[in-house]
């Protein structure tokens, strides 16, 4: 296992060194915090779990065996004493009353927690996101509590599973299923908030536990079980109105998905009287030795002076009252950086490429005619934007190689900014249309705290039409780790327009790259990890010379490396495959994915060969066993299989995934020891031999399924809600998140198939 800066930390402070261990609890007490307080969802006794927690770790730090881990083990402790506080104080877990305005007089933790949410900005959706968690269980606020740490970069998914003791797949399951459950609060508590509010949502709500019928929102406005607790059933109740009510349902399909309003998550200050109590608390762990028992007081005491200096912003009285509560999880989105004053550029006219997410560009980059920026930064721009707001080096259509990438005389080609750019720097593309004729190569990598970023500048929209690359060349080629890749379209490369070659830690994510010669994107070679691409589509790319049969849309292919992660992607109508991992030894974790349209002839290639599965899991002489996780992803309209094992022997899960109106099986898995679980299957060809569940699955007798829409009796394409794919196809949100859309959803089992949201 690699040897991190904080095993080092780990090391030193079970050597005795005090400003390692002080390092340690600076950096993991917040985190500690913020998951348990999230988990407890606001229970006086979030100061006590955590206090325990860090306790238990120092008393075990000394015989902590792989320090690499010590993220991992912290929280996996801070779980366990959820879990206990659960077991022995499970009666006193209730739940505070709303934050909205009622008759009733108000709570003074309440008016707290609304003023709190006033200070941070919280409103709209992401204040209704908040106090839909209170609907939840309590086994689902904790996995929520986790996931929201993983969103936000604080924990990674093996981490998340390691807390809940599962394997990664299984971890990912009960991930889905409790975001699921957030989902449909949410639609609940919108609905129940409408005006007018369905007189059918209010039905649904009459009959509280003990005889008690105050006409209010169960969980929300006020107790209901009669030992003070919320009870579950009421979301289930009202879930089932809700998702089977036209009236209701339209509120909950405009909500934006979870994972856009997560992200900025302000971490939670730590009240002054848990970090004032620290020093007492890590004196109590000297039973853990006398190499942690000496520094500990110093350590604390140092410790407290840093959390009050860092969250002193919040004000002396929210730091008082949270030490008597933990505020629901709050989160808000910053708004951009000040733009600089510049001249207006003048306006460039960019064809409209195919595809739903072409967008009309905007004005194009600066000229290097353009004056300085004023001494005086503009008003500071409130709007959420698409890309960075503030750069160290531009890149603008008329732009010179010869000037100094500053906004006012920016460069001209992307080769020139990645030759210049250093690690923590950001260079911006200004909107226009650029036609590059070298290939470019980026060779500098960032680091984990000094990451580099390339992206689009504010909501202006750069496309790069590579036609003029050499054909046997690739327009990008990555060899650099530490990058975020952001908000760029490339097309009609002739070769592969983007290929990261044993690259680590790169984030790829809003973006477009369509119509190239070859695979839109590829990452391959050993030491490929901890990459994510996310919210980005790749289609309409064809092979013409070698007759289809390799222009994929996303390749993780020839390589190995663990920690990889796709998700909310499209791939579409390219002439091969939507997905493929092809001769990838190591796990891949895919997660709410579309793939479909893929291995049409669209082109009239002659002699076309595209094999067209939308998730091609496998493949190579011979194929790796490797057990690859997908979950949350539907396949539609490919030739061949929706998801294809593809001779890989390893051990596959699936968790709620659908396949529909593929030409052959939607699920083809019949080498390997596969687990597919709440999975949808409908009007796909099948297949023959083993084809089981009226040709929809094309299983081994080593794969467990169970759950299936196979497995059941009575399912059809009429319980569909809909089977026209044009939501699905749609152009993306603003905020860059999958289209809203009812396709493949179903009114039999909503926890069977893709959520598609």
């Amino acid at each position: 296992m690699e040897t991190t800066p904080g095993a080092a930390l780990v090391r030193a402070a079970q050597a005795g060194d005090r400003r390692a261990l002080e390092t340690l609890l600076g950096a993991y007490l917040p985190l500690v915090y913020n998951v348990v307080g999230r988990a407890l969802n606001g229970h006086p006794d979030t100061d006590d779990v955590v206090q325990q927690t860090m306790l238990n770790a120092i008393q075990g730090l000394a015989g902590l065996r792989e320090p690499e881990r010590f993220r991992s083990w912290l929280i996996s402790i801070a779980y366990r004493q959820i879990h206990e506080l659960g077991r022995t104080r499970g009666a006193a877990l209730a739940r505070h009353r709303p934050l909205d305005d009622r008759a009733e007089a108000a709570h003074p933790i309440d008016d707290f927690a609304e003023a709190t949410i006033v200070r941070l900005g919280l409103s709209g959706q992401r204040r209704a996101l908040v106090e839909a968690t209170r609907l939840l269980d309590r086994d689902s606020q904790r996995v929520i509590a986790l996931w929201w740490q993983e969103l936000a970069g604080s924990l990674t998914r093996a981490e998340v599973a390691a807390a809940l003791a599962l394997r990664a797949p299984h971890a990912a399951v009960r991930i889905h299923r409790a975001r699921a459950q957030l989902d449909l609060a949410r639609a609940v508590l919108v609905a129940w908030r409408a005006d007018p509010r369905c007189p059918g949502l209010v039905a649904a709500a009459r009959g509280r536990p003990g005889g008690r019928d105050r006409g209010g929102l169960p969980g929300l406005d006020g107790p209901d079980g009669p030992d003070g607790r919320y009870d579950p059933r009421w979301l289930r109740r009202l879930g089932r109105h809700v998702r089977d009510c036209e009236l209701c349902g339209q509120w909950g399909r405009d909500l934006a998905p979870v994972e856009r309003l997560l992200p900025g998550i302000a971490l939670l200050p730590v009240p002054h009287a848990l970090a004032g109590r620290l020093s007492a608390l890590v004196g109590a762990g000297h039973g853990a030795g006398p190499a942690l028992a000496a520094p500990a007081a110093g350590a604390a005491r140092r410790l407290l002076r840093h959390l009050s200096a860092k969250h002193a912003a919040v004000g002396a009285t929210a730091l008082a009252a949270a030490a008597a509560v933990l505020v629901y999880a709050v989160f808000y989105q910053p708004g951009p950086d000040p733009a600089p004053a510049i001249a207006a550029p003048p306006p460039v006219t960019v064809p409209a490429a195919a595809g739903p997410t072409s967008a009309t560009a905007s004005p194009a980059s600066a000229s290097p005619s353009v004056s300085p920026p004023s001494a005086t930064p503009s008003a500071t721009v409130t709007a959420p934007v698409s890309g960075v707001t503030s750069a160290d080096i531009f890149v603008a259509t008329g732009g010179s190689d010869g000037g100094d990438g500053s906004i006012a005389h920016p460069y001209a080609t992307l080769s020139k900014a990645v030759s210049v750019v250093r690690p923590g720097q950001t260079i911006a593309l200004r909107g226009g249309l650029y036609r590059p004729t070298v290939p470019v190569t980026i060779t500098t990598s960032g680091t984990s705290a000094r990451r580099i970023v390339l992206s689009n500048y504010r909501d202006e929209h750069p496309v790069i039409d590579a036609t003029g690359i050499p054909a046997d060349k690739w327009y990008v080629t990555q060899q650099a780790s530490y990058w975020t890749v952001r908000g760029l379209e490339i097309k009609d490369a002739p070769s592969h327009p983007y290929v990261c070659e044993s690259c680590r830690s790169d984030i790829f994510t809003r973006l477009s790259i369509h119509d190239s010669g070859d695979s839109a994107l590829i990452l391959r070679g050993d030491s490929t990890t901890d990459n994510q691409v996310l919210d980005s589509d790749f289609y309409g790319n064809h092979d013409d010379a070698t007759h289809g049969e390799n222009a994929d849309g996303l390749d993780l292919k020839f390589g190995s490396g663990t920690g990889n992660v796709v998700r909310r992607c499209r791939t579409f109508d390219n002439a091969d495959d939507g997905v493929d991992f092809t001769e990838f030894t190591s796990p891949v974790t895919v997660e709410d994915v579309w793939s479909y349209g893929n291995g049409v002839n669209r082109w009239g290639i002659a002699g076309f060969t595209g094999d067209g599965d939308g998730f091609k899991l496998g493949g190579g002489d011979p194929a790796a066993s490797v057990d690859h996780t997908v979950t949350g992803s539907a396949a539609w309209d490919n030739a061949s299989y929706g998801f294809s094992e593809n001779g890989n022997a390893g051990r596959l899960t699936l968790s709620i995934d659908t396949a529909y109106h593929n030409g052959s099986a939607g699920f083809a898995f019949t080498h390997s020891s596969s687990t597919l679980r709440g999975n949808l299957s409908l009007a796909n060809a099948g297949s023959t031999g083993s084809a089981t569940g009226a040709g929809d699955v094309m299983l081994g007798d080593a794969v467990t399924a169970s759950g299936n829409s196979w497995n059941q009796s009575g399912w059809s394409v009429s319980a569909l809600r809909s089977t026209d794919p044009a939501g699905a196809r749609a152009a993306r949100r603003p905020d860059g998140s999958l289209p809203a859309t009812t396709f493949l959803t179903n009114t039999k089992d909503p926890a069977i198939g893709a959520p598609m949201s």
